[in-house]
């Protein structure tokens, strides 16, 4: 039996460290911190997948980010030592409980509190989109984490240097808002998913796929970028799935989120559905159009048995001593 990788999706997305302008690699170290110090303990494959990745990005951050990183590792009892070496962590050899090592804090400087300007890179990275096919990895890794890594996720976007989806124009989404409320009271979800569709400008695909998903996360953020009431979100959770509506734990949870979700948060995934479908799109006619272009390119077929003399060419001059 092939086990799955406890963080999927991590090694598809180190590709977005590579895009000019675009620095997630602070927002991808959070994560992956986050998502291996909840778990009390973890097998040996998944300590050698933490340290190869995280060996990747803890020299490529910032120090702000390796000191969040430090302070959170410091206090976990399972800490590999190859990474609590690198951040000069005392290991469980040493003391009892790890503790960070003393921060020179002259050297420390919150990047947040920081009154200098932006440089140029931070002002590229603050307005450029993500490319379709980054959107795409960000996309699949979001649908195919669970509940509690879908949160951390959301947690970190929030900070991401990634420009989010443009606002819903305010009367386009009040009358989306109405229309969805109506056919959630109803328990009519094919209507619903098709407003929401045209209310987000998203594919058919894609709005199926954010109603369809049973733990709703995707669907509070949709509901975020549409700037729904909490009060109507609830009732929304409760009548458009009455199965799932049931459940008091679901819609407390979902509830909650929903209160701390940003909005600019919400519409970064919005921006990554429009990405994913264009990715979607390109990939269904590149080969096609390859073809094609290579057909056009046909070599010239050898012409035989062609006349001495061309068509429109001078004919000989012809003298009075010819015979």
């Amino acid at each position: 039996m092939i086990t799955p990788a406890p963080f999927p999706g991590f090694d598809g997305l180190m590709a977005l460290s590579h895009r000019e302008g675009v620095d997630i690699r602070p927002t991808l170290l959070r994560v992956l911190t986050d998502l291996y110090v909840q778990s009390a303990s973890h097998t040996r494959e998944e300590e050698q997948q933490f340290v190869e990745l995280t060996s990747r990005l803890i020299d490529e951050v910032d120090d702000a980010t390796r000191a969040v990183v430090r302070a959170r590792l410091s206090i976990y009892p399972h800490t590999p030592p190859a990474i609590a070496m690198r951040l000069a962590l005392r290991t469980s050899a040493e003391q009892r409980v790890p503790q960070a090592a003393k921060i020179d804090v002259a050297s420390f400087e919150p990047p947040a509190r920081s009154a200098r300007p932006p440089t140029d890179a931070e002002q590229r990275a603050a307005s450029l989109q993500m490319q379709p096919e980054d959107a795409a990895q960000l996309n699949e890794m979001f649908f195919a984490a669970s509940t509690r890594e879908r949160t951390l996720i959301l947690h970190n976007l929030a900070e991401a240097p990634l420009r989010p989806a443009a606002r819903i124009y305010a009367p386009r989404a009040a009358r989306a808002i109405e229309t969805l409320h109506m056919a959630a009271y109803a328990s009519d979800a094919e209507n619903f998913t098709r407003e929401l569709g045209d209310a987000l400008i998203l594919s058919t695909n894609t709005a199926e796929r954010v109603v369809a998903d049973s733990s709703g996360e995707p669907l509070a953020c949709a509901m975020k970028a549409l700037d729904m009431p909490g009060p109507v979100f609830e009732q929304v959770l409760m009548f458009l799935d009455p199965e799932l509506g049931a459940s008091v734990d679901r819609v407390y949870r979902l509830s909650r989120l929903y209160d701390r979700l940003g909005e600019r948060t919400a519409l970064i995934m919005l921006a990554a559905w429009r990405g994913a479908t264009v990715a979607t799109a390109r990939a269904k006619y590149r080969s096609a159009l390859y073809d094609d272009e290579r057909h056009r390119a046909r070599a010239a077929t050898p012409q035989s048995g062609r006349p001495a003399v061309q068509p429109g060419s001078a004919m000989p001059t012809r003298t009075g001593t010819d015979r």
